[in-house]
């Protein structure tokens, strides 16, 4: 599985972004797919996942928030996110995973800066 991430950028607090995580190869609607956050000098985290069978789960700070979905049809993940806060910075990446082993292995993209600044 390949992974590529897209939707990134500079935003002011308050905005909202879609990311998108593209996948190619067989056997993505297996696939747990989670995205993370890697904020400067701080560990990458779990921001969002979804599992194949649609559960969702979220870490605390963007409950309410932020939307993980997914559309199996064109093997892409996504990650709507409102209400941005400057906290929200860092790189994005998407991962899938067998089930919902969010920290065990799996497959990376090349994650996509988000940027939330006024």
């Amino acid at each position: 599985v390949q992974l590529a991430e897209s939707g990134g950028g500079l935003v002011q607090p308050g905005g909202s972004l879609r990311l998108s995580c593209a996948a190619s190869g067989n056997f993505f609607s297996m696939y747990g797919m989670g995205w993370y956050r890697q904020a400067p000098g701080k560990r990458r985290e779990l921001v969002a996942g979804i599992t194949s069978g649609g559960t969702t789960n979220y870490e605390d700070s963007v409950k309410g928030r932020f939307t993980i979905s997914r559309d199996n049809a064109k093997k892409t993940v996504y990650l709507q996110m409102n209400s941005l806060k400057p906290e929200d910075t860092g790189v994005y990446y998407c991962k899938a995973v067998a089930g919902s082993t969010w920290y065990g292995g799996g497959y990376w993209g090349q994650g996509t800066q988000v940027t939330v600044s006024s």
